[in-house]
């Protein structure tokens, strides 16, 4: 958790949403991906999977310009925190979420987490809940996947962080020396949602977004308080197609509910029912 999720919309979109102040999109760096992305990054993506690149937010200064004040930018940064010590960016698989509670004490995220937080927008994201009846062809619990998003409609943002990492092999003005990467913060699941799975993204409220940007905001009791849920009942969830368990499976047809013949052994995740 949390392995998909998807984020439909444009460059255009975040900027008027999450009141971009730079538009860096166009701006490129290595793609960790053996093929090109497809939709290509940035383009919208409805099955955005680890190591794509994706729009992110962040407040940093502009490139170039010392003792500018820091702005809030979009970027497209890659799926899977590569740490700056890494001798192999293959460990970004292995480093798509961070759990809240240890965020501020993990090696890999903590001083990211003090200095260089994101928001990842998204329309909602992908959870896949194991049946306490029904088992697949191998004999183990079947799997069906849900999409998960806010109820009021508003624009989800899941709290991130991000690294840098330079390949030292490469020249020192390549732009593609540079795997620029971040990782989504994971939570306990809230009650409803954890009768699909027992982590889910933090997802920030907007009054929130301005302090988690902040990079002067370095107080880790501050920054733990920051990813504390404002209250339970914010989402919505219903089960969709297993289509969207392959990535190279993509459009708005992933977010349609799956049809009711379908779910046996499905967990209605806000009455318990299971369907039969």
């Amino acid at each position: 958790m949390c392995g998909r999720y998807a984020a439909s919309f444009s460059p255009d979109d975040i900027v008027q949403d999450f009141e971009i102040d730079q538009d860096n999109s166009d701006e490129r760096s290595r793609s960790l991906l053996a093929k090109p992305q497809d939709p290509p990054a940035g383009a919208p993506d409805w099955n955005v999977a680890p190591s794509k690149q994706a729009p992110v937010v962040l407040t940093r200064r502009p490139r170039g310009e010392e003792g500018a004040d820091p702005v809030r930018q979009l970027r497209l940064l890659t799926w899977g925190l590569v740490p700056s010590w890494a001798k192999d960016t293959k460990i970004g698989l292995k480093m798509i979420n961070a759990r809240a509670e240890t965020l501020l004490e993990k090696g890999a995220y903590a001083k990211a987490a003090v200095s260089r937080r994101c928001l990842v927008p998204a329309d909602g994201w992908y959870e896949w809940q194991a049946s306490p009846t029904e088992t697949d062809a191998k004999g183990k619990p079947r799997k069906q996947p849900f999409f998960i998003h806010r109820a009021d409609a508003e624009p989800i943002a899941f709290a991130g962080v991000y690294e840098f990492w330079r390949d030292r092999s490469a020249a020192e003005d390549d732009p593609a020396a540079w795997v620029v990467s971040y990782a989504i913060v994971t939570t306990a699941a809230e009650p409803g949602l954890d009768r699909i799975h027992d982590r889910q993204p933090v997802v920030l409220d907007r009054e929130r977004w301005t302090e988690w940007l902040d990079p002067t905001v370095q107080d880790p009791d501050r920054v733990r308080s920051l990813l504390e849920s404002p209250g339970d009942g914010r989402f919505e969830a219903w089960p969709v197609g297993k289509a969207v368990g392959s990535s190279r499976n993509n459009g708005p047809a992933l977010l349609e509910p799956a049809p009711r013949g379908d779910l046996q052994g499905v967990v209605d995740p806000m009455t318990g029912e299971i369907f039969d």
